[in-house]
């Protein structure tokens, strides 16, 4: 997938050096995001041989099953399943999936039905999609298959609100959770503990069908239990820890009753408790990770390597403030230049994973573009140095970027034009910054989702 940069004019402050490391940037990220394509994904871990079908390391006798059900959400989730019946055809019974609101166009399937949904934040037509995948798991037996797909932006996509909890309530808390700079564990730990597919229910709604879930990755280091908040692996979770979460964010006094009723009443046992790994309903589950943010890194470090640099991956689990891990990977660009270390330049350096924004300003923005606009600071004056970063889905925070590039001009530059770099940082106002110096990186949805990806470039 080609990345479009919207920039301003660059010839009066950008080198000729720069613009080399920015195109270097933009390559390496683009051969990422094509190792995230999930129809890749499927051809490369689904196979069909004659009656037998294949899921990773899981061989299967199509005669063994009477009906094949597909089901599953997420930003992949469309062309996963558009990848599949490509592979099963009319094997498949029936399915459905529910996708990203204004992509169910880009879906050709006759079997597997699409339905749109909001994110991040959940609405009633996700709730209505939920429920015709929850009726076609309920509908499985034992001498069915049910195949689900699930990936990044699943949680949302997929939303079956607990008994008596009102959809209103829970996008109030989401959006709070969201704006907290609560990590995406704690999210999804609370999340599980409102729903009637997370956390493991979407297994015990198929049991005793056989169950193969195929797994597009959206959280560093891949914890099954996390990615879509789990819905066909064992929760370890409880709902103490729900309530922590909501404690330790200072957002408890403010979510509703229904909620909070709800969760206390879980903590006292008086609610079950989500599946848990000793459950009889996961003994026909088996969960299969086809794509991640290693997988990512790994295919932009070789296009890095192919273009000629020296290369560093340091890691598919960055975490933590988007602004103060852009300060630091910057930094280390920087020493890459002065002083050769970790390896001497031409060197690009690669990590991958998702940070977080506490928002405390009234700007516009994402954790890709804030990350960036922070790095700006530390890679100032430099030449031939470039820091680029994108989420993989096409959607960085509530704007129609993915992310952002900048490069040793940028911060100078938005001081020429009156735009101060610190105080849109300040403001949680990275968005509006780019839309007035240049840089945002646009790739409308990409079908996807592999948490993100940063590349820092030094010519």
């Amino acid at each position: 997938m080609k990345l479009l940069v919207r920039d301003k004019p660059l010839r009066n402050t950008a080198t000729p050096l720069d613009r080399k490391a920015r195109k270097a940037a933009l390559k390496v990220l683009e051969a990422g995001l094509e190792a995230a394509d999930p129809a890749r994904c499927i051809r490369a871990h689904v196979r069909r041989e004659g009656g037998h079908i294949t899921f990773g390391r899981e061989t299967l006798n199509l005669e063994d099953y009477e009906r094949i059900f597909v089901v599953g959400g997420g930003k992949a989730s469309g062309i996963m399943a558009t990848a599949l019946e490509a592979i099963l055809g009319d094997h498949i019974t029936d399915g459905s999936v529910n996708v990203l609101k204004g992509t169910a166009k880009r879906f050709k399937t006759k079997q597997v039905a699409i339905s749109e949904a909001n994110h991040p934040l959940p609405d009633e037509n996700g709730v209505e999609g939920t429920k015709r995948i929850v009726a076609l798991a309920e509908e499985a037996g034992r001498r069915d298959l049910v195949v689900a797909l699930i990936s990044g932006g699943g949680s949302a996509l997929m939303t079956l609100p607990a008994e008596n909890l009102p959809l209103n309530d829970i996008q109030n808390l989401t959006n709070m959770l969201l704006r907290s700079g609560a990590t995406i564990r704690e999210v999804n730990i609370v999340r599980k503990h409102l729903s009637k597919i997370k956390g493991g229910h979407l297994a015990a709604h198929v049991y005793p069908a056989t169950l193969i879930t195929l797994i597009i990755s959206d959280v560093a280091g891949d914890p099954l239990d996390m990615i879509a908040s789990g819905p066909t692996v064992p929760d370890p979770t409880a709902y103490s820890q729900a309530i922590q979460v909501l404690k330790k964010h200072k957002i408890w006094s403010k979510t509703a009753k229904s909620i909070k009723n709800h969760l206390s009443a879980g903590q006292r046992g008086l609610k079950a408790e989500t599946p848990k790994g000793d459950g009889a309903v996961f003994a026909r589950t088996r969960n299969i990770i086809i794509g991640n943010n290693t997988d990512s890194c790994l295919a932009a470090l070789t296009k890095a390597q192919e273009l000629g640099f020296n290369t560093v991956f340091l890691s598919s689990r960055l975490e933590g403030e988007a602004r103060h891990v852009g300060t630091a990977l910057a930094s280390i660009v920087m020493e890459a230049i002065t002083s050769g270390n970790p390896t001497p330049r031409p060197v690009i350096i690669l990590a991958g994973g998702e940070t977080t924004v506490e928002v405390s300003g009234r700007g516009k923005g994402g954790r890709n573009q804030e990350l960036v606009l922070s790095a700006s600071a530390s890679i100032k004056g430099g030449r031939g140095v470039a820091v680029a970063s994108i989420g993989t889905d096409g959607i960085d925070g509530p704007t129609d970027a993915t992310g952002a590039i900048v490069d040793g001009s940028t911060f100078q530059r938005g001081l020429d034009l009156g735009v101060n770099p610190e105080d849109m940082l300040r403001e949680n106002d990275s968005y509006r910054f780019f839309q007035k110096v240049g840089g945002h990186i646009v790739t409308g949805p990409t079908y996807t989702n592999v948490n993100d990806l940063t590349v820092l470039v030094a010519v």
